[in-house]
């Protein structure tokens, strides 16, 4: 455990010097929780038009509590859409910390002291894994908890209970920190086997991808999240990540990468 510490201490001492990492740590946890604030802050006006009513996908307006108004209802649709992004944030912030960690630490020649220790692998890309994965679900909870102040105060209490449910909680609490751990076992195995930081940062980034397409999906009432989907997703990602981090393990192979990169 000492080794493991160690090395998340050493990580965050690193990875913190590049701005990039601060931005995507700070900032853009900061950005996903202000747009569904300022969008709820914009529609908390919303009359029950017409025009609202009959933008709301049918699968939206049965699950709305039969006290909202067809506006309410609305804002609940739309800001709901956007909570998505507090699915993304775990999963982006940690691919620059992640994908920098081995291809970096070879540029700079710090990897090779740090292989030749006697740590095992497992140790090694425990301590990788947890210094990106923990600033990412620190910086996500903090971002919803910020929005969930927020969205009490613009809209009140009766609104906010609509999206600040169980399977939204689930979503943030659970699923967040395992799509943490799915993008940087992805994109330490990356890391691992190119040799430009950039190029391992553009290469992780493809992970986000299918995340993309279920926001999208929401947006657009293709795809609907509901618990038991959420639940789903939760089980299929935890099978995932225990395969990702296996094969991460089998795949990482110090003397290798000490003979290939010099």
């Amino acid at each position: 455990m000492h080794k493991i510490k160690t090395i998340i201490h050493k990580e965050w001492a690193e990875v913190f010097k590049n701005r990039m990492v601060i931005f995507s740590v700070i900032f853009m946890p900061l950005l996903f929780t202000a747009i569904p604030l300022i969008m709820l802050y914009a529609m908390k006006d919303t009359g029950t038009t017409e025009g609202a009513a009959n933008e709301i996908p049918p699968q939206i307006a049965k699950v709305c509590d039969e006290t909202l108004t067809s506006g309410e209802c609305f804002q609940v649709y739309m800001v709901t859409s956007f909570m998505l992004m507090f699915m993304m944030t775990p999963m982006i912030i940690p691919v620059n910390i992640a994908a920098y960690s081995i291809v970096g630490e070879k540029t700079t020649h710090s990897l090779e002291p740090l292989l030749a220790t006697p740590i095992t692998n497992i140790e090694f890309l425990t301590g990788k894994n947890l210094a990106a994965v923990i600033p990412a679900i620190i910086a996500t909870w903090i971002g919803f908890i910020i929005f969930a102040v927020g969205a009490t105060i613009i809209a009140g209490g009766k609104i906010a209970a609509s999206f600040l449910n169980p399977m939204w909680l689930l979503a943030i609490i659970i699923v967040g920190p395992l799509l943490a751990v799915l993008s940087v076992n992805f994109s330490l195995m990356v890391s691992s086997r190119v040799n430009d930081p950039r190029v391992a940062e553009q290469l992780s980034a493809v992970i986000i991808l299918p995340l993309l397409l279920l926001f999208f999906g929401q947006m657009t009432g293709f795809i609907f999240l509901n618990q038991s989907l959420v639940m789903v997703i939760a089980v299929l990602l935890l099978v995932i990540d225990a395969s990702m981090v296996y094969l991460a393990v089998r795949l990482f192979e110090r003397e290798n990468i000490l003979t290939r990169w010099r």
